[in-house]
């Protein structure tokens, strides 16, 4: 069962960023007009813009799984479990490719770079364990202390 602690980053996290794709499409059909002041830097460079949504697909991918593994955790589905490893990995991978992003550029705005540093961060405190516990259910079968493969081509 998936804990709490787990949950509620889940969802926050999933949320917040479904909510900011949605303001940033909005913005992009002109039903809506962000001001520039929480904006990123550049933020009408045409490079910067391509850049920011190439992070589209990854975070409403790990958003989506995100919130599949806590709906599934809730009605005992063990599919949770890869669905939440796969999620906080991906939140790392796009929290970290921002985090480089701007540490390249030399541009330390806390407003962007701190809660990039966030992504990049908080899912580790859930990884590692749910990749031994993944592993721990479903290790190979053993005879003799030896793993004897059922695959005769192993």
């Amino acid at each position: 069962m998936m804990t709490k602690r787990l949950a509620g980053f889940l969802l926050f996290t999933d949320i917040v960023f479904l909510v900011y794709w949605t303001a940033m499409l909005l913005d992009l059909a002109g039903l809506v007009s962000l001001p520039p002041s929480v904006m990123y830097k550049d933020y009408d460079d045409p490079r910067v813009i391509a850049w920011n949504w190439s992070f589209f697909p990854i975070d409403v991918l790990f958003s989506v799984t995100g919130i599949a593994a806590v709906h599934f955790s809730r009605r005992g589905n063990l599919m949770w479990r890869p669905l939440a490893i796969l999620s906080l990995c991906l939140t790392f991978v796009a929290g970290f490719m921002a985090v480089a992003y701007w540490s390249l550029l030399a541009e330390f705005d806390p407003a962007w770079f701190l809660p990039n540093l966030g992504l990049a961060v908080w899912p580790w405190f859930f990884i590692g364990g749910l990749v031994t516990a993944e592993a721990r259910d479903h290790r190979p079968p053993l005879r003799d202390d030896r793993f004897i493969p059922d695959d005769p081509l192993l």
